[in-house]
């Protein structure tokens, strides 16, 4: 693949952390060397003899309901629905099963595909288990925001990691980690985009599943407080509540910085909210109202959950925990609204950020 001077790749942080920067005159990227690709002749893994959809299938039974939990809030009943009880830990899970068993039901990926991936961490750490689970190769493109401890997982159990490092004109990194697994997905045989910013795949993973239990789970829902990033989480979950509750109030929360509802984009360090392009599945969401949250705020709202109410959380969930914070006197009624809001991730991956008093100073 050759590359104009104004269309470089940017460097590569590959396997045993090396750095590949490729010139006008490199050669094609090759991620897998030979020496692997020989090892593989010589000594090639088992082959399971059940199909990949059967094997994708069998996951089911790792998505067991996220429990919701009740909070102590004056002027309503809250609820925290708890998804880092997920199986790797967040609520990317959900997703990244139902896209790859749905691509695998429809002959999209087969035994020799490479899963590829645009993450700031949850999804990646999904994809990486399940693809691992089922016998897949992935490579997740990841940057600098994305937390150690995430970092450090995708590298053990992935043979590739790629880490671009340039920001885009945003001044955030997903415009150029898009075009990196863009680049990637040209270059690689048999190689899949799972694409969670526009799969529909993913918004019905959580009509089904996510949306779903909140149904099975509350007689009545006044208000859901959701953090927007892909998208797919608020286009699953709005459309499968409003379904069930008619008069419900959807509130899409965001961070400042993101131009998703519109704001000037600007630089954001909290990862799992926010994006710094339009994912095209908020276009089918049912939003009724939009609160963006400064970082400060959400690093605030994040320790308040753990010292007031024990809840360990990341930073999407200290997003939404500020949002209503703030929207309350807007919930107005002869009755105690009942109000949910999610809480994706845990707190473990923050905890050099959010819950890092020098950290937390050199916010804007």
């Amino acid at each position: 693949m050759r590359l104009s001077a104004n269309n470089r790749l940017n460097p590569l942080t590959l396997r045993h952390g090396t750095t590949y920067t490729p010139s006008r005159t490199s050669p094609p990227v090759r991620l897998f060397d030979d020496r692997e690709d020989r090892s593989r002749e010589r000594d090639p893994e088992p082959r399971s003899p059940w199909p990949l959809a059967t094997r994708l299938q069998l996951l089911r039974n790792t998505l067991r309901p996220t429990p919701h939990v009740p909070l102590a809030m004056e002027g309503m009943n809250l609820f925290a629905k708890l998804e880092y009880v997920n199986p790797v830990g967040s609520i990317k899970d959900r997703a990244a099963y139902w896209i790859l068993k749905r691509a695998a039901e429809r002959g999209e990926i087969c035994d020799e595909t490479t899963v590829i991936e645009s993450s700031s961490g949850n999804f990646a750490a999904a994809l990486a288990t399940f693809t691992h689970l089922v016998g897949l190769r992935f490579i997740p493109v990841i940057d600098p925001n994305i937390s150690g401890t995430y970092e450090s997982f995708l590298r053990r159990i992935c043979p590739t990691v790629v880490k671009v490092e340039e920001r885009d004109d945003t001044g955030g990194f997903l415009k150029t980690r898009l075009q990196m697994v863009k680049q990637l997905c040209a270059t690689i045989p048999n190689a899949y985009w799972t694409n969670q910013y526009e799969n529909r795949d993913a918004m019905e993973a959580h009509y089904e599943l996510t949306g779903a239990e909140i149904c099975a789970g509350f007689d009545a829902l006044d208000y859901a407080f959701i953090g927007v990033g892909t998208a797919g989480t608020i286009s699953g979950v709005s459309r499968r509540l409003k379904e069930r509750y008619p008069n419900i109030r959807i509130i899409a929360v965001d961070t400042e910085g993101s131009v998703i509802f519109g704001g000037a984009p600007g630089k954001r360090h909290i990862p799992g909210v926010g994006s710094s392009i339009v994912p095209p599945l908020v276009s089918l969401a049912r939003i009724d109202d939009v609160v963006l949250i400064p970082e400060r705020e959400t690093a605030e709202a994040c320790r308040e959950l753990l010292t007031t109410h024990g809840l360990f959380v990341g930073g999407s969930s200290g997003t939404a925990y500020a949002a209503l914070k703030r929207y309350a006197p807007k919930m107005s009624g002869s009755r105690r609204p009942t109000v949910l809001f999610l809480c994706p991730d845990r707190g473990t991956p923050y905890l050099d950020t959010v819950f890092d008093d020098t950290w937390v100073t050199r916010l804007e």
